[in-house]
């Protein structure tokens, strides 16, 4: 399963979102610290969620770092998030 894929599908297991969004930028930085060849290294996440409500945005960037913690081990260098509550 591609890291796409499993990032939209994790999320959606987790977070449940209103509204998500996961693009693949990782062309972006090709020849970059962190790119590797077949891409699929540099994400941008908006995402939506009641799950989010009551909590800080760093509290939200750090539920979504714990729910990918695999992803970003692996392969994933750059995620960047744009996370708000329903």
């Amino acid at each position: 399963m591609k890291y796409f894929d499993r990032i939209e599908n994790k999320l959606i297991k987790e977070f449940a979102p209103s509204d998500l969004e996961v693009i693949d930028e990782s062309d972006l930085h090709a020849g970059h610290s962190g790119a590797k060849p077949g891409g699929e290294t540099h994400f941008r996440v908006r995402m939506t969620s009641k799950s989010f409500v009551g909590m800080s945005r760093i509290d939200r960037q750090r539920a979504v770092h714990k729910a990918l913690k695999n992803e970003l081990e692996e392969r994933v260098h750059a995620l960047s998030l744009n996370l708000s509550a329903d």
